[in-house]
Parts: structure tokens; C-alpha cells; sequence
């Protein structure tokens, strides 16, 4: 099947023939480049209606002793003319 790559706005778009369209216009998709084709595939989205499911597998005792803290690193901000730093205070 011949189609023609056309420019929308900044890009390059291509129209897909209704005989090999696979999911519904306004599902994402993901788009690679393996050598000179390029792949399309459906983005599968988690929905949040697994998010309890997702958080019910955190035992009560996650976390109890907190997380490991490490030392803050005081960052030397002079080489950008102190600017930085100072707004960062404010």
C-alpha cells in the first residue's frame, strides 16, 4: 500500500489507511526507528483502578526504621558568580 509523508506544522505526518488501523485516533502511540523503518506499537496505559491492588502489596512494616539518610553536599556555587547561591537563599 503507496501513502505520502505531508508536513503538519513542524513535522512530518503520514496518513494511515483505515484497512490497517489498529486501534481507536485517540489512543498514544510509540513510534521507533529500527534502521530505516520505522515501528509502531499501542502504548499500553496502567489505569488507576490496579492502584490499590499496587499498593496492597506494601507490607505494614515497610519503612518502619525509616530510609538510609545520607549527608547533604553543600554545592559550591562561586563559579557562577555567587548569583545562584544568593538567589537560592532568598
Amino acid at each position: 500500500m503507496l501513502t505520502r509523508v505531508f508536513k503538519s506544522g513542524n513535522s512530518l505526518a503520514v496518513r494511515i489507511p483505515k484497512e490497517l488501523a489498529f486501534l481507536d485516533p485517540a489512543k498514544d502511540v510509540e513510534i521507533e526507528r529500527i534502521g530505516n523503518t520505522l515501528v509502531l506499537r499501542p502504548v499500553e496505559r496502567e489505569s488507576l483502578a490496579d492502584l490499590m491492588d499496587i499498593c496492597a502489596m506494601f507490607t505494614p512494616d515497610f519503612m518502619a526504621e525509616g530510609r538510609d539518610e545520607s549527608p547533604e553536599i553543600e554545592r559550591d556555587w562561586t563559579a557562577f558568580g555567587g548569583a545562584v547561591g544568593e538567589k537560592a537563599k532568598a
